[in-house]
Formats: structure tokens, C-alpha cells, sequence
């Protein structure tokens, strides 16, 4: 999987559009500020303020996309909107500020939630178009996140049945290197780039012992090496549907945090 197979718009004519009103908001901030004093609180630095304060109350919208995704055609349109007017909005806090610091530790805050909830919202989106294609492209195994607990369980399970009986040897591998890795999911960053990742080195046991098992033995070894290899495919599934899940964490708190106080700036401009 490429990267920028993951990278490219669903929808380019959207990129399109939001390129050309980020120039053309470019171009109406230098023509404002060309040769003359820019004020976030008058003119157009204030109609940057109200546009960017309009595009994150219709970003705080995009839950309320159902059932009919009104006003919008289909729950699609939402997220591209959602997406693509979240970047224009932070766009528009820079040409308010003139692409200045913040004075004050609410400008900050407000300044830094801005950012960090374009950023998040990025990564999301980078998130959802490469974790569906890495499962899809790698793993063989799907399972719902809410079940993978119990399934592992599961698998202990069978594994202690198909070994139950086993020879000496045979049992003192499972008890040694096999069973610490089905006692729990074990989630790792590392999946996120490659599936299989750590594959080489948690099978190096199996390659091992495999010379030493005996014929009658062989099925009980290869059941326990199938076993294996599901529960390696649970931990990368675990791993990346717990970055999606995870990932909201980042976004929507900061997101309520930031309406909230843009909230409170837009009624301290109004009432002073």
C-alpha cells in the first residue's frame, strides 16, 4: 500500500474549491494589509473572524448529519464539508490574526485549541483512508473490537485443549513460549505501518521446534501454530480499531473546548 494512494482526495474537485478560497482569501488579507495598519477588530481582518466563527458552528454540526444528513445530500457530503471547511476555518483564524501571535492567554487558547483541532481532524482523516486498506490488504482474521477480549480467551482455550495430553516436550514449549503470548491482547504501534509486523521473530519459536516434533505429534503443532498466527491478527486489528477509537479522544474534547470559548470571544466582542 502507497502512501499516496492513501493521500489522494476522494473527492478532488472539493481540494479544488478549498484551494481557490484559501487563495482568494490570501489575496483579499494582502490587499488589505498592503501598505496600511491590520486590525482583527475592523474590516477585513473582522470579516475573517466572523467567516472562521461560522465555519466551526457548521463544523460542530457534523454529529447532527443524521439520520437524512440534512441540510446536505448524504452523510459523504457531510464529512467533505466537515473536512474540508474545518482547514479553511483555521485558515481564516490566521488571516484574523494577521498571521500574528496571540496577545493574552485566551488568545493563546483560543489559538491553540484552533490548531490542535485542525491537526487532530487531519490525522483522522489520514487515519480512516489507511487503516481500512491496511486490514483489508493484510489480515485474513475480522472480529468486532468489543469481542476481541473474549475471543482471545477463546483461543487460550483451544490451544490448552489441543496440547492437553502432549508430550513432555512438546507441552514444555507451549508452557514456555506459546501461552505468555495468549494470555491477553497485546496491541503495538508498530502495526500501524505493517500489519505484520514482529511476524519474523514471534514464529522464530515454531521454526525451532518444528525438527523436534514428532510425526504423531505434528497435527497438535500446526493447530497450535494456526492459533498463534489468529491471535497475532487480533493484536494488529486491536491495535489499529483502537487508533480509530482512540483517535476521537484527541479531536472532540479540544473541539467542545474550543466552540466553547469561541463562544465566550464572540460575546465579549458583541457586549464591549
Amino acid at each position: 500500500m502507497r502512501a499516496l494512494e492513501v493521500l489522494r482526495p476522494k473527492q478532488p474537485g472539493n481540494l479544488v474549491w478549498t484551494a481557490a478560497l484559501g487563495l482568494l482569501g490570501l489575496l483579499l488579507y494582502v490587499a488589505a494589509s498592503w501598505g496600511r495598519s491590520f486590525s482583527p477588530k475592523a474590516g477585513v481582518g473582522l470579516l475573517f473572524g466572523i467567516l472562521a466563527a461560522l465555519a466551526f458552528v457548521f463544523e460542530m454540526a457534523y454529529p447532527s448529519r443524521r439520520p437524512r444528513a440534512f441540510p446536505l445530500r448524504n452523510a459523504r457530503a457531510w464529512l467533505q464539508a466537515h473536512v474540508y471547511l474545518g482547514a479553511l476555518a483555521f485558515l481564516g483564524v490566521l488571516f484574523h490574526t494577521g498571521f500574528g501571535w496571540p496577545h493574552g492567554a485566551f488568545g493563546w487558547a483560543l489559538w491553540l485549541l484552533s490548531l490542535w483541532t485542525t491537526l487532530t481532524g487531519l490525522l483522522g482523516v489520514a487515519l480512516q483512508k489507511w487503516i481500512p486498506v491496511a486490514l483489508a490488504e493484510g489480515l485474513r482474521v475480522e472480529a468486532l473490537y468489543e469481542r476481541m477480549p473474549g475471543i482471545v480467551v477463546e483461543l487460550r482455550e483451544q490451544a490448552d485443549a489441543a496440547l492437553a495430553g502432549s508430550s513432555e516436550t512438546l507441552e514444555s514449549f507451549y508452557r514456555r513460549e506459546v501461552r505468555p503470548t495468549l494470555e491477553q491482547l497485546r496491541p503495538s504501534p508498530g502495526y500501524l505501518m505493517n500489519v505484520r509486523a514482529g511476524e519474523e521473530r514471534a514464529l522464530e519459536p515454531f521454526r525451532r521446534m518444528s525438527p523436534f516434533v514428532e510425526p504423531a505429534e505434528r497435527e497438535r503443532f500446526d493447530d497450535l501454530l494456526a492459533i498463534v498466527t489468529e491471535k497475532r491478527e487480533l493484536d494488529a486489528q486491536y491495535t489499529l480499531q483502537g487508533l480509530l477509537r482512540g483517535w476521537l479522544v484527541l479531536h472532540v474534547p479540544t473541539a467542545g473546548l474550543l466552540m466553547g470559548l469561541l463562544v465566550v470571544h464572540v460575546f465579549t466582542w458583541i457586549w464591549y
